[in-house]
């Protein structure tokens, strides 16, 4: 099956910007939707943002519209989170799967958020 790998994290300063990159094993055509996904400490894994690989679709959680864009490089088989105003809340570990399978994502990369 398809497998995902996630890169791109760092730690940033509040209001700084990050771009996080989701490659894909396969043509990014065989893959629906491409979703990144984040998991602060304690918290449960949540949505953050999604995208079709035709890229005619997207969806935000309400809390990063606006500061984060997805969108996908179809001849690089990638699929990009850009991050800017970056608050500490969204530190967390991000993950990048296709059609909502955790089992085809990586480990994940580490977006700490701090002064």
């Amino acid at each position: 099956q398809v497998q995902l790998v996630e890169s791109g994290g760092g730690l940033v300063q509040p209001g700084g910007s990050l771009r996080l990159s989701c490659t894909t094993s396969r043509s990014i055509f065989s893959i629906l939707i491409i979703g990144w996904f984040r998991q602060a400490p304690g918290k449960q894994r949540e949505l953050v943002a999604a995208i079709t690989s035709a890229g005619h679709t997207d969806y935000y959680v309400e809390d990063v519209k606006g500061r984060f864009t997805i969108s996908r490089d179809k001849d690089k088989n990638t699929v990009y989170l850009q991050m800017s105003s970056l608050k500490p809340e969204d530190t967390a570990v991000y993950y990048c799967n296709a059609d909502g399978r955790p089992e085809t994502g990586g480990q994940g990369t580490q977006v700490t958020v701090s002064s």
